[in-house]
């Protein structure tokens, strides 16, 4: 008797499937979402020098969401947390930026300074403040050597 085909695989997108659900899942990882923000990121801004004022506009909803998803996939590691909310801050200083200069005659660069401003104040209270496994680790450190 001859060989039985194999089955079609099931793993394929239903119709029925939306876009947020296949956008989702092809986003599984944190490292694939950070990869997809740089394009969105990238496209935004080259909108951006190009003038193209509505797309770049479109732009700034997806590269935000995105920033705005990686922080809260990485909110279990304190380190990412901070650099991912840094970023948030950064895109929203520089969509806020862009569309002043697009539509408001560059009248939203003190907003966009409270953007970037914040997103540096937050750098900087995780790189100077002490993170509670570092002081316990220096701690039984030195427990263990006294």
């Amino acid at each position: 008797m001859g060989a039985k085909l194999p089955a079609p695989p099931t793993d394929t997108v239903s119709t029925s499937t939306t876009f947020a659900q296949s956008t989702v899942t092809m986003i599984r990882t944190v490292r694939t979402g950070e990869n997809l923000h740089v394009v969105l990121w990238l496209l935004k801004d080259l909108c951006w020098i190009m003038d193209l004022r509505v797309a770049g506009l479109v732009m700034v909803l997806p590269t935000v969401w995105l920033a705005v998803w990686i922080t809260w996939r990485s909110r279990n590691d304190r380190s990412d947390l901070f650099h991912s909310a840094a970023v948030v801050c950064w895109i929203l200083a520089n969509s806020t930026w862009m569309i002043g200069e697009f539509f408001l005659n560059d009248g939203t660069r003190p907003l966009a300074v409270v953007f970037f401003v914040t997103g540096l104040v937050l750098i900087a209270w995780y790189y100077l403040t002490p993170r509670p496994s570092e002081v316990s680790a220096t701690h039984n450190a030195t427990v263990t050597k006294g």
